[in-house]
């Protein structure tokens, strides 16, 4: 049984002539690293849009361990099952790395005692020093604010990784970093879909998966 599975997926914008994505039908496994290539307008951002579930499909479905996320209330799937990495980071920057993981917790609505202890783990996790836990996130690097948001994105645990651009905005060697981190995730059995135009992410992907207009 794969982790997502798409059947026959299509998706249409409101008033356009013809589909971003049509008939796309693609399996993602636990445990593996994913990268979603194609050109600018292939349909990349839209499908990771339509994994996460802020977007539906106009056509075909999309199963979660078998079940259509069609079915599944839709803030449970974002809140339990999907974390998502933004290229931007999208940190509230008034707040410290721990705080922005403290927070997307309590927005999943979870109930742990104590969880700037558990945010201070996952931070670790990701390779933020000790001494930046407290820290605004504005005051932070390119690379230390995305390790905040992989942290944030693994803080309600859920089984599937998005991330759209991780590295687009880092240094090379940064970016070498990132993907190590992704790299763990996955070899700890998380599902991790990337969308990248870089050609050193792809390669570093179990899997390619190239999206043309209209099709994969």
């Amino acid at each position: 049984m794969s982790t997502l599975q798409l059947e026959n997926l299509s998706y249409k914008y409101e008033k356009a002539s013809a589909n971003v994505l049509s008939g796309v039908n693609l399996s993602f496994d636990s445990g593996k690293i994913y990268a979603i290539v194609g050109k600018s307008g292939a349909g990349k951002t839209t499908l990771l849009s339509l994994l996460s579930g802020l977007a539906k499909p106009t056509g075909g479905k999309i199963l979660y361990e078998d079940k259509d996320i069609s079915k599944i209330d839709k803030y449970e799937y974002r809140s339990k099952y999907v974390g998502v990495v933004f290229q931007s980071f999208n940190l509230l920057p008034q707040l410290t790395a721990t705080e922005n993981v403290v927070l997307s917790m309590n927005i999943a609505g979870m109930k742990d005692k104590n969880k700037e202890e558990k945010a201070r783990e996952l931070l670790s996790k990701v390779e933020i020093e000790p001494e930046e836990f407290d820290r605004r996130v504005l005051k932070l690097s390119g690379g230390q604010q995305q390790r905040v948001a992989i942290a944030r994105a693994l803080s309600y645990n859920p089984q599937i990784i998005l991330a759209d651009e991780p590295t687009g905005n880092l240094d090379g060697e940064t970016q070498d970093e990132i993907m190590k981190i992704f790299r763990r995730l996955a070899d700890e059995g998380k599902c991790v879909i990337i969308v990248t135009h870089s050609p050193d992410v792809a390669a570093l992907a179990d899997v390619k998966f190239e999206l043309r207009r209209g099709k994969k």
